[in-house]
């Protein structure tokens, strides 16, 4: 492209012709920067835990949600802050590495369903082998319900209804165990993702018949029981329980604690858990 200069400026030196390219092309920089921001950008969220491996795109968020976890330990569930990844994975880049294995070869398709989930989490995890049947399902979005029980029970027969939610954001992310629904066995202390030593208190709320209330502390890195405590006599409507269990060899961020209750009609006949952190 030819530049046009008026006749006036035909006899210009070239050193004045480049003094006056140079002032114009400052004066253009300078009104392209007039309208944006002159502070610093933002600084980026900061995690209180110890750096994990980025999840891929293929199972995390674009934008991943940012850590609510009391301890400093561990991580949050992408999309619902504040809950406790309990099992079967510990983190987002465990759960990925099953999705992308998934869409590999087909492995554990099982994660895929809430209900299997569920299961596997009340007779593998908690060792409960009775609670082998499903009594009520709920799914709503990326979060499910999932009551469970013994067979040969009166009724509907639940003894728990475990909460899930989908861990991570692709297309086939698993589902992860995040705690139970309160009802009429609870377990309130220690509070939902507190961070607790040893030995640790345990209490809640019951409604029943002589019944003999066991704590146990777990971890999903082993099978072995980190800490019980059995039995405890309680009963009545809506009463308090509480009693204390030691444990130890915790190295997994999230524990589980859970309180069973059972011995009339089957060994287990209900259930609660929590989720809780440790020093």
């Amino acid at each position: 492209m030819r530049t046009w200069l008026p006749p006036r400026l035909l006899g210009l030196t070239a050193a004045t012709l480049l003094v006056l390219t140079a002032a114009c092309s400052g004066s253009d920089a300078a009104g392209d920067t007039a309208g944006s921001p002159t502070g610093p950008a933002p600084a980026s969220p900061t995690g209180t835990g110890s750096p994990s491996p980025p999840p891929t795109a293929d199972d995390a968020p674009a934008t991943p949600s940012p850590s609510t976890a009391p301890s400093g330990r561990g991580e949050a569930l992408p999309g619902f802050p504040g809950l406790q990844p309990l099992w079967p994975f510990a983190t987002l880049a465990e759960a990925g590495s099953w999705e992308r294995a998934f869409r590999s070869d087909g492995s554990q398709p099982w994660h895929r369903d809430p209900e299997q989930t569920a299961l596997s989490f009340t007779q593998g995890y908690l060792g409960f082998s009775g609670i082998d049947r499903v009594t009520s399902r709920e799914v709503t979005g990326r979060e499910a319900r999932v009551g469970v029980g013994p067979s040969g029970t009166e009724g509907s027969g639940t003894a728990a209804v475990i909460h899930l939610v989908r861990y991570g954001a692709g297309p086939d992310a698993p589902w992860e165990v995040v705690g139970t629904d309160e009802a009429d066995f609870s377990l309130t202390s220690p509070a939902y993702g507190a961070t607790v030593g040893t030995p640790l208190r345990a209490g809640g709320r019951i409604t029943g018949v002589d019944e003999s209330v066991r704590v146990d502390v777990r971890q999903p890195s082993t099978e072995k029981v980190l800490g019980t405590t059995c039995c405890l006599s309680a009963g009545g409507r809506n009463q308090p329980w509480t009693s204390t269990v030691t444990f130890s060899g915790a190295r997994d961020p999230v524990l589980t604690v859970v309180a069973s209750t059972g011995g009339h009609v089957a060994e287990v006949e209900r259930f609660t858990v929590t989720a809780v952190r440790t020093r």
